[in-house]
């Protein structure tokens, strides 16, 4: 059994600096075996236990995977959830993939998936500011001032949405770009103005786009797609 301190395995595992880690561990945003760690002091053995930040998997030595899932209602986000179908049901593959970010159950489109766990933890944490857009219709045809509105801000949660950018489709269709994640958060938007959500589907991750993927189905992502997400990702 071969024991290392937390920071050397982030670093060896790609996710992050030895300093960078000891933030992370300090913070509370570490589990290893399921228990948070703020020890800096804590060891792992890289075979045998679990390490997390923020709920993704790190690990070292494995090659990683991108996969483009378009999500269709009825399916919740997550590894594991009794008694409800779960988006990994829909990818046939041995290695251990997670989704990142969310769509709720009654929501489609573009889902990503991989074992990348510094992806997952940048595009999945608000403070990094990637685009996600939503083509979205609603039950009665909306007002350019509620728009508006929505595109303004509206206090959501304790707090206020931050500005996006909205194109008008049609009376009762719009798309929207967002740079944060709150739960529900274009459903509740279309509340405050008082209309609802019939139709609610992801489009786009920052540069990998839903296109013609068809529902409930997979893809790998493209080297040309992994090597722009990754630079956007990591470098601006």
């Amino acid at each position: 059994m071969t024991l290392i301190r937390l920071q050397k395995f982030f670093s060896i595992a790609g996710f992050c600096s030895r300093r960078q880690g000891e933030v992370y561990i300090s913070n509370g945003h570490v589990r290893v075996n399921g228990e948070v760690v703020t020890e800096l002091g804590t060891k792992v053995d890289p075979k045998i236990d679990r390490v997390e930040v923020d709920g993704a998997l790190i690990e070292a030595g494995q090659d990683l995977i991108y996969i483009a899932l378009h999500k269709p209602v009825g399916y919740i986000t997550s590894c594991r959830q009794p008694d409800d179908k779960v988006v990994l049901d829909l990818i046939d593959i041995p290695e251990r993939i997670y989704p990142v970010g969310r769509l709720d159950k009654d929501s489609t489109g573009l889902l990503i998936l991989t074992n990348d766990g510094r992806l997952h933890h940048r595009l999945s944490h608000p403070s990094f500011d990637h685009e996600k857009e939503y083509d979205v219709t609603v039950a009665r045809p909306i007002s350019d001032m509620a728009l508006q509105k929505m595109a303004k801000g509206l206090p959501m949660m304790g707090t206020k949405t931050r500005p996006a950018d909205i194109t008008r489709i049609s009376s009762r269709r719009f798309r929207i770009i967002l740079k944060e994640g709150k739960n529900k958060q274009i459903r509740r938007m279309v509340r405050k103005v008082g209309n609802q959500v019939t139709m609610l589907k992801r489009i786009r991750i920052s540069n990998v786009r839903l296109g013609k993927l068809a529902e409930g189905t997979w893809r790998y992502l493209t080297e040309k797609e992994k090597e722009a997400l990754l630079k956007i990702v990591f470098f601006e």
